[in-house]
């Protein structure tokens, strides 16, 4: 088991800080949240230098967060989402990072249920491709409140493409407040599908509430709706024995002191995974 230190936890922090941070509170590794990691980037840093940091702390880079808007179909947006994925996984194999995580967004939630699943086929494919060129695997995160929703549909999606670097990452709050997945469906998962989990609570809106994530999800696990004792141990029966990611989307608790916040994080999942 690995457990990391998901960005959107410490929000608030820079690469350096939340790479020590994550050492001196007791995490195994790292989820890097793709806009922090682009900033660094983009302001003198590079991959060889982050990476001999991560890894003298002792560390790993466990996944990439996110290759997002990956519904991009047309024209010159289709060859923007390729540009990107080209891009995002040469970093992550230059970080030794196994994981990219992929997501759609809004962009094709007018079409019908058969064409929006074509077009996810056709571009996580493409992505797909891309990874086997550098040994970099993809999880797909259904977003809840998107017509690609379901963790049926990403099955379906990767029953289609058939190949072995595209899985699933079991987020706890995306499933639940989609209102399609039980702990029942995940504990029938082959674990060879889950790529990762994200360790978080949150509830459903309320009848004409907005998504609106920073009030949905602002919830330490045990505090929200879902039942975190029984989709914990749902993966766990699956035998899976890989990232568990504690993702805590708290605009109050972000203004903690993040050392404090991230062991707090990581002691509340401990606690449930024991």
């Amino acid at each position: 088991m690995i457990k990391a230190l998901h960005g959107i936890s410490t929000h608030y922090c820079n690469l350096a800080t939340e790479t020590r941070i994550a050492a001196e509170t007791g995490y195994d590794g790292l989820e890097f949240l793709h806009d922090k990691l682009l900033r660094y980037l983009d302001n003198g840093g590079t991959t060889d230098a982050l990476k001999k940091n991560v890894h003298g702390y002792g560390l790993q880079t466990a996944c990439l967060n996110a290759l997002i808007d990956i519904e991009r179909h047309q024209g010159s947006d289709k060859q923007q989402l390729l540009t990107e994925a080209v891009h995002l996984t040469q970093i992550a194999a230059d970080l030794e990072c196994p994981t990219i995580q992929i997501l759609a967004q809004h962009g094709i939630d007018h079409l019908s249920h058969a064409k929006i699943m074509d077009i996810m086929t056709e571009n996580i494919y493409d992505i797909a491709t891309i990874g086997q060129r550098y040994g970099v695997r993809y999880q797909i995160e259904v977003i809840a409140h998107t017509r690609f929703n379901t963790l049926n549909q990403a099955l379906e999606v990767i029953r289609r493409i058939g190949l072995s670097n595209v899985g699933v990452v079991i987020d706890f709050w995306h499933l639940f407040a989609s209102g399609a997945t039980t702990p029942d469906d995940i504990r029938r998962l082959d674990p060879s599908l889950i790529f990762g989990v994200h360790f978080c609570d949150g509830r459903k809106p309320r009848q004409g509430e907005a998504w609106q994530e920073t009030v949905l999800r602002a919830f330490m696990p045990g505090e929200g709706e879902i039942d975190i004792p029984a989709w914990t141990e749902a993966v766990k029966a699956t035998g899976f024995d890989g990232v568990w990611s504690a993702e805590l989307f708290s605009p109050a608790c972000w203004e903690m002191d993040h050392a404090i916040l991230a062991k707090k994080v990581i002691d509340n999942m401990s606690y449930y995974l024991q």
